[in-house]
């Protein structure tokens, strides 16, 4: 009688159950991830895109801030937005030394810079940490779940084997269906290793976009600040 997979899943041991238990945790939970980023990333090109398009069109900084808050998924708004409240800090230091010593010096100046700088990096890893949290599970499925499988299909061999001693027959009858059903064990390993490293290079090329697209971004509003800078010297 032929044994369907399901049914070679269930007439296996408790060590083949367990192994196969295991991979179904990881592709439910590789699959939930790339349902999750598909989404996440979706929102994060939508939202960019209209935050790009309301900051150019702003009169000025403060009015791209007021509406910057309204982009909850675009990352090039949590960085304005970061590195607008370090610029309104620093601002308000130099104000009150240039009224304590009436001078804006060019150290204050580049002070500005530099702090606001370190503002954005930061800003820029936070944000890049948030879109690719949960990426190295799908890294981890590809590389670990084909050697689980393994593990599964050497076990039931072993059981096999063990089995034909005890009957004493080697017959094909005999080996057929312990070694069709421990064969079954490295398919799946394969069948949830193989989407995952898919996916996982796929987001992974999303990121570097969206990191490239993040700087690109944190260039000009830093150009922006400079030359602000220049204009008031």
């Amino acid at each position: 009688m032929q044994l369907s997979i399901s049914d070679m899943i269930f007439h296996a041991g408790p060590v083949g159950q367990l192994v196969m238990l295991t991979l179904l945790i990881f592709s439910l939970v590789s699959w939930t991830i790339v349902i999750m980023k598909a989404r996440l990333f979706k929102k994060v090109r939508l939202d960019t895109e209209d935050f790009l398009d309301t900051f150019w069109n702003s009169a000025n900084l403060n009015e791209a801030h007021s509406a910057a808050a309204e982009f909850e998924y675009a990352p090039q708004a949590a960085v304005f937005i970061s590195g607008f409240g370090e610029l309104q800090k620093i601002n308000k230091i130099r104000n009150r030394k240039e009224e304590e010593t009436g001078e804006d010096t060019l150290d204050m100046q580049l002070a500005t810079m530099d702090n606001l700088k370190r503002a954005i990096r930061k800003a820029e890893t936070q944000q890049l940490t948030l879109l690719g949290s949960n990426l190295p599970f799908l890294a981890t499925t590809g590389s670990a779940t084909p050697f689980i499988g393994l593990f599964g299909t050497v076990w039931g061999i072993m059981a096999s084997f063990h089995d034909i001693g005890q009957r004493g027959s080697a017959s094909l009858a005999v080996v057929a269906p312990g070694i069709s059903e421990a064969l079954v064990a490295t398919a799946a390993g394969l069948a949830v290793a193989i989407p995952a490293v898919i996916f996982y290079n796929y987001y992974a090329n999303k990121l570097d976009d969206v990191e490239g697209e993040i700087s690109n971004f944190s260039t000009d509003f830093l150009n922006l600040v400079e030359r602000d800078l220049l204009s008031r010297v």
